[in-house]
């Protein structure tokens, strides 16, 4: 049985979550084999999740800079005017 793209856009976005099982994994890699829109999509939502992480990672390697850097006086009055409304 082929499945149609709403079921693959699903699964593709299910499998950045957990592995999906075998039959379902064959299905999708032969539905993105065919089809250049589902292809498409799945290189998208991967690039998103890299870019993602990517960002999370530089703003970690920022504050762990940022926290060397910075004085303990200086840190404070940060977190004092991120406290004030």
């Amino acid at each position: 049985m082929m499945l149609s793209c709403k079921d693959v856009t699903r699964l593709i976005s299910e499998s950045m979550d957990h592995s999906l099982p075998f039959g379902k994994r064959v299905g999708v890699r032969l539905h993105l084999f065919i089809c250049t829109f589902c292809s498409r999509y799945e290189r998208q939502l991967l690039l998103i999740r890299d870019t993602v992480r990517r960002i999370a990672a530089m703003e970690d390697a920022y504050d762990s800079l940022a926290g060397e850097l910075l004085s303990e006086e200086a840190k404070g009055r940060i977190r004092k005017s991120l406290a004030t409304p």
